[in-house]
């Protein structure tokens, strides 16, 4: 019997492995004096009777995977030699497991008083998680060097997009008063959020969950984490990064008219320029490979914002500016209109479908976890993100009041009424500056989509993408970005109410997941702030999604099919 054991002992601790069962390897890690053995391709827990390991015999292939990354599950677990067998839900880990009955270690045991129930902490655990080989292929999880700063660019360089412009058009609805709270409020929450989503990163012990859609699916199951996550991460991906294409080619048109360049290009063909450079940078390996980038889109980000404000507040403000909020004809437009100007405002902080790969890339063991320098560069990150939003929110609108226009925002009004006033160079910095970060935070939307292309190959060869097919891959889905922002124009009108639909994943979802991971005590005060705010943000999304149609019914909408205008630059393109 002691030549079938299997463990190397570390002090108080034992490394053991979940062998290895119709060819597939399940787990590696250390447990605290737990020994595993292999028999006829089952596995007991010698000296140990109370404690039982599930051993599965399939991968359970998926569009994501169902567990963490270092658990391969399957829906028939082979039966053990010793304890029964803990039935296992989609997204549980199989870990070990500890039973009510025969818990106690035999007397003539030596390890008698070692025995550890496994739904305890591992608290005296070294380096807990490993790698499974297929997630060391993909392009999220392929490097584990990340740390604050990387996780800080990360996350300023995808948290500060164009739609920060977008904010002062909130105010003539809301006012001074309510639409300072509202930003308030809603960066506070998002917040508060953001933290969840990084706790429940690796709630597990030795099981990191980073993709969105995991965590998702190892909450909620297999169908319900797909129905509730799969669409609006996917959107807030890939939709984001349609409007990268949009907004960024654009500001690009801009620039080189700015600078009074012969002979332009057209819209498309500055939309087509754009998705090429982002193509280019797309052929960084990995997203810890981006970390240059997503500094220079963050330096960029916050230069084009702050420059943005600046220069607005110390010209002269246009004639006929006006402060007093916008009130509509009857009770419903009002009502709508309220909801609308509140969804401009949640919508402007973003990130959160790609915070669980941000920290993914970061190493994590008992003594440092990934928590921990993840939250770190969060908190530098947002901090970086108010110092720009607040100030956009407010100067924007007291440089404008209701003047400021749909197309563009605060850039557009700059262009609007400062075009003459403001020197060539200004604009023509501010304008290369919103290029630069659209670039980069193109790069951080697109990762979760490459990735999953290239999971679905590994899957199917189990072998890595090679390098052709890897960049066959973000071609292709650049490619599907661009047809989208010259074949449908009429997504830029839809973004509200599609970001309504998702505005779940920031504010709701994460909520109702520590409620089910965590199961805070009943009528606590995070089982009450955890309920309510999930409940809120669900009626909020449904809200905003009503308010939405009934926007565009009232207004109607033109598709303007394979004819894209930039929104930064309407109004004075040129026919073409």
């Amino acid at each position: 019997m002691e030549d079938s054991l299997h463990y190397i002992s570390q002090g108080p601790l034992v490394r053991f492995s979940f062998v290895r069962c119709s060819g597939n390897l399940l787990a590696h890690g250390l447990a605290k004096l737990a020994l595993i053995q292999e028999l006829d391709g089952e596995i007991s827990l010698p000296n140990f009777p109370g404690l039982v390991a599930i051993a599965h015999n399939d991968i359970l292939r998926s569009e994501a995977s169902e567990m963490g990354e270092m658990v391969e599950v399957s829906s028939n677990p082979t039966p053990l030699r010793m304890g029964a067998a803990v039935p296992l839900s989609p997204g549980e880990s199989p870990l070990l497991y500890s039973t009510a009955q025969n818990t106690q270690t035999p007397s003539a045991s030596p390890m008698n008083e070692t025995t550890v129930s496994m739904e305890e902490p591992l608290e005296e655990v070294s380096q807990l998680t490993k790698l499974a080989p297929q997630e060391a292929w993909l392009p999220i999880t392929e490097s584990r060097n990340g740390n604050a700063f990387f996780s800080a660019f990360h996350t300023l360089s995808s948290g500060l997009s164009y739609q920060a412009l977008l904010l002062p058009l909130a105010f003539p609805v809301l006012g001074w008063t309510w639409g300072i709270l509202c930003l308030a409020l809603a960066f506070v929450w998002q917040m508060y959020t953001l933290w969840l989503l990084i706790e429940l990163h690796e709630y597990v012990p030795g099981v990191r969950y980073s993709r969105y859609l995991q965590l998702a699916i190892a909450t909620f199951g297999a169908k319900r984490g797909k129905l509730l996550a799969l669409f609006p991460t996917m959107y807030l991906s890939g939709g984001t990064c349609v409007g990268l294409v949009t907004f960024g080619g654009g500001a690009m048109r801009l620039f080189f008219q700015i600078a009074r360049v012969a002979n332009p290009l057209t819209t498309v063909e500055y939309l087509l320029v754009f998705t090429c450079c982002a193509f280019l940078l797309a052929q960084l390996p990995n997203l810890n490979s981006l970390a240059g980038v997503s500094l220079i889109g963050a330096i960029s980000g916050v230069g084009y914002c702050t420059l943005i404000w600046v220069v607005s507040v110390s010209k002269d403000r246009p004639m006929d500016v006006a402060y007093h909020p916008l009130k509509a004809k009857s009770e419903m437009p009002e009502i709508c209109n309220f909801l609308n100007a509140f969804g401009i405002v949640a919508l402007a902080f973003r990130g959160h479908n790609v915070v669980l790969e941000i920290q993914g890339t970061m190493p994590s063991n008992a003594k440092h976890p990934s928590r921990v320098p993840m939250w770190r560069g969060v908190r530098f990150a947002y901090l970086l993100i108010a110092m720009c939003l607040f100030p956009l929110a407010t100067a924007g609108y007291g440089a404008y009041g209701n003047l400021i226009p749909t197309n563009g925002g605060l850039l557009g009004a700059l262009m609007k009424y400062h075009e003459h006033g403001t020197s060539r160079f200004s604009l023509g910095l501010i304008s290369l500056l919103v290029v630069i970060s659209c670039l980069s935070s193109y790069q951080i939307y697109s990762i979760p989509f490459c990735d999953n292309m290239e999971f679905k190959y590994i899957m199917a060869k189990n072998r890595p993408c090679p390098r052709w097919l890897r960049s066959a891959f973000r071609a292709l889905f650049g490619g599907i970005a661009f047809f989208i922002a010259v074949a449908l124009p009429i997504l830029v009108r839809l973004a509200g109410l599609i970001g309504a639909i998702a505005m779940p994943v920031t504010f709701a979802y994460p909520c109702f997941m520590w409620i089910v991971i965590k199961k805070p005590k009943k009528y606590s005060t995070m089982w009450y702030l955890n309920w309510g705010l999930g409940c809120l943000g669900m009626v909020m999304s449904f809200l905003l999604v009503v308010a939405a149609i009934w926007s565009l019914v009232q207004t109607g909408v033109q598709p303007h099919f394979f004819n894209p205008h930039s929104p930064v630059t309407a109004g004075k393109e040129k026919k073409e």
